[in-house]
């Protein structure tokens, strides 16, 4: 569904990204790990044409995007749940949902206002309040259902779970199992290693923009150097 190859990135002058490869099946969860400042949201933004890659290729659903223009690879059925949530804040719960709501593969079953409060009870509780009202857990289950109200391919999400509070984090590891089992396809970026290794299928990890290791949960675990050298755990 998707791939990276080679992909290289700069910020001005200063490479970030050093042929970066990652790859993810239809219905995988796949987690990009790695200290902070090591390249892993500057991946989601090179993917997502936020900062375009120089070179190197990205293929999603089989069509080379790394050229096009974001909201382009978004319309190609990419959802995007950003480091710091970036939910409206003065729009209400239910227009945060409505704003970019979509359904372009005409899926029999789409995300809708009633699934997304299935998922998220407490939102619905809120519909009617403003994104700036909501706790910082609340805004995550909101930014997670806004980006499921496009109906996406593939759900990417940097730093599922930072600074939320344990109940929050668990409910929203609940709400990812839920999705992997519907088939979700799943980039996900967190520190959580326990969760993540319980959760996803392969992992690759990324040190100053480099790819370090990649393999399963079960070699993970296994592998306690790496997760000291590269995950501080």
């Amino acid at each position: 569904m998707l791939k990276l190859e080679g992909i290289e990135t700069y910020y001005g002058a200063s490479q970030v990204l050093f042929g970066v490869c990652l790859e993810v099946g239809a219905g995988e969860v796949i987690t990009l790990m790695g200290r902070n400042g090591m390249g892993k949201t500057t991946t989601v933004r090179s993917i997502t044409g936020l900062t375009p890659a120089a070179t190197g290729s990205i293929r999603f659903r089989n069509r080379e995007v790394r050229s096009l223009p974001s909201h382009r690879i978004a319309k190609q059925g990419l959802g995007l749940v950003p480091e710091g949530r970036q939910v409206f804040p003065n729009l209400s719960v239910r227009e945060n949902l409505l704003a970019t709501a979509a359904n372009r593969d005409g899926r029999s079953n789409p995300w809708t206002l009633q699934r997304v409060f299935e998922l998220f009870p407490r939102l619905q509780e809120r519909t009617s309040s403003m994104g700036n009202q909501l706790s910082g857990g609340e805004q995550q289950m909101l930014a997670i259902g806004r980006a499921l109200m496009t109906n996406p391919a593939l759900l990417i999400l940097d730093e599922a779970t930072e600074g939320l509070a344990p109940l929050i984090r668990h409910e929203i590891w609940e709400c990812l199992a839920r999705l992997k089992a519907e088939g979700q396809a799943i980039l996900v970026i967190d520190k959580s290693v326990a969760a993540l290794t319980r959760l996803a299928d392969r992992h690759y990890i990324i040190e100053r923009g480099r790819n370090v290791w990649s393999g399963n949960s079960a070699e993970l675990l296994a592998d306690k150097a790496v997760q000291e050298r590269y995950l501080g755990v």
